[in-house]
């Protein structure tokens, strides 16, 4: 794993304004939320070549709590390249604040070599060499399976939906895809991947904290590294990043629920879909809600456009019981509201194209190995599921950001199974608000 520090925060706007470090900005604009000063006033007291000693005088006269201005120091970039995807995915679900992106999965080495080690993530030494052979073969399975979905693709134009106007390489890249997206349910989670997020220094130090707190050793590993990078440019704020017991005890819990439901409802076999979608129209009966939803929806031109208060106001819940960890990589990342998985397999989605019968041995074994780690209540059981691995998940938002997120993973090149789960939140939602059909764009998933 390595953490790579990518930038500083920019200085203000004004052309003629002295550079500073993000830390030295947050105790600027904290002085000058307490002044009627001008910032260029404030500024030309500070000592660049001394920030330290700048920041201290400043703090010593203005008294602020660190995460009242710890997002006054701008976008603190940071690299980690090599983590699992597993840890990109809760990055990700902890930093709800941050703007990131992560390897695609269609550009990172599909191997039994891009691994961590078992000791690197906390794998019971006597289990190592068990789980090392598992994933081999997972990935054996995944080459198998896109070689086989490839050159079926190449071998029946129409297997694949392709625009009519596409160019040979489009089409190239289509049916590539076609295979790919359907062998991925068999990529380990442990897989390694490289993201990279922003965010002030105030949304690192709670997003280490909360990684700190967690029983895994990679995630320790990540804190400390992120840590130590930040601390190079946000020495004081970045020592509010240390492990504490409410978090630790929450993150402990959430463990024992995810080890309960888990080894409750373990499976290799595949979920029936189920979707559940909760609406919440209510408002203050002094300040009803006056815009018609058709007033909110119908001035948009795509789903960038700005929704009005009909729908900014409305509360939607939707959750899946059988959401694909192929899937939850992605869907994780709508940032909005409140997300919650227990990231546990209760069964194993693979799509119609492959024959589960052949890999019966495979998911076998692998079951049997993540019941070992539930049972020894190992941490460590996270590194032994596959994408195709089926948990619960749900997401509580508000109506237009379920408008956008729908209308975006049916849309345009959006994934088959997307638009399925996407689907049919839409069919629940359109059920209980009627009126939001005529105006919300439900795609086909079309080629790009």
């Amino acid at each position: 794993m390595r953490i790579t520090g990518l930038a500083l925060v920019p200085p203000p706007s004004a052309a003629d304004l002295p550079k500073v470090t993000p830390e030295l900005l947050a105790s600027v604009l904290a002085r000058y939320s307490r002044s009627n000063e001008g910032i260029a006033s404030i500024l030309s007291k500070v000592d660049v070549t001394n920030p330290d000693a700048s920041i201290d005088r400043i703090l010593k006269f203005v008294d602020y709590g660190h995460a009242s201005i710890g997002g006054l120091t701008g976008g603190l970039a940071i690299a980690l390249d090599g983590v699992s995807m597993w840890l990109a995915y809760k990055i990700f679900e902890i930093a709800q604040m941050a703007d990131g992106q992560e390897s695609s999965t269609r550009y990172i080495a599909m191997d039994a070599a891009n691994l961590p080690t078992a000791e690197e993530l906390g794998v019971p030494a006597d289990l190592a060499g068990r789980w090392h052979d598992v994933l081999a073969r997972a990935f054996a399975a995944y080459h198998a399976e896109y070689d086989r979905l490839d050159a079926l693709a190449n071998a029946e134009p129409g297997r694949v939906r392709l625009p009519a106007d596409a160019k040979p390489a489009v089409v190239t890249r289509l049916r590539k895809n076609y295979a790919l997206d359907r062998a991925r349910y068999f990529v380990p989670l442990a897989t390694r991947t490289n993201l990279g997020l922003v965010q002030s220094s105030r949304m690192w130090a709670i997003t280490v904290k909360q990684l700190d707190s967690l029983a895994h050793p990679e995630a320790k590993a990540a804190a400390r590294l992120i840590r130590d990078e930040l601390l190079k440019q946000s020495p004081r704020l970045m020592r509010h990043s240390s492990a504490e017991k409410s978090f630790e005890e929450q993150a402990r819990q959430e463990l024992q629920t995810s080890l309960a439901l888990g080894l409750e409802r373990l499976s290799a076999d595949a979920l029936p879909d189920e979707t559940w979608v909760h609406v919440d129209r209510a408002t203050p009966p002094w300040l009803a809600e006056r815009q018609s939803l058709a007033e909110a929806l119908r001035h948009r031109t795509n789903r960038y456009g700005q929704q009005g208060t009909a729908t900014r106001r409305m509360r939607v819940t939707f959750a899946w019981n059988n959401l694909a960890l192929a899937e939850l990589r992605d869907l994780n990342r709508h940032r909005t509201g409140h997300r919650y998985t227990p990231l546990i397999q209760a069964g194993f989605y693979l799509p119609p194209e492959i024959d589960r019968g052949t890999h019966a041995a495979l998911l076998r074994d692998q079951l049997a190995l993540t019941r070992e780690l539930m049972t020894r209540k190992s941490p460590a059981y996270v590194y032994s599921l596959l994408l195709g691995a089926q948990t619960p998940f749900e997401h509580s938002t508000h109506a237009d950001k379920f408008i956008y997120e729908a209308e975006l993973r049916t849309g345009m090149g959006a994934h088959f199974r997307y638009a399925e789960h996407l689907s049919a939140a839409l069919k629940e939602f359109f059920r209980q608000v009627p009126e939001a059909k005529e105006w919300v764009v439900e795609g086909t998933a079309e080629p790009e």
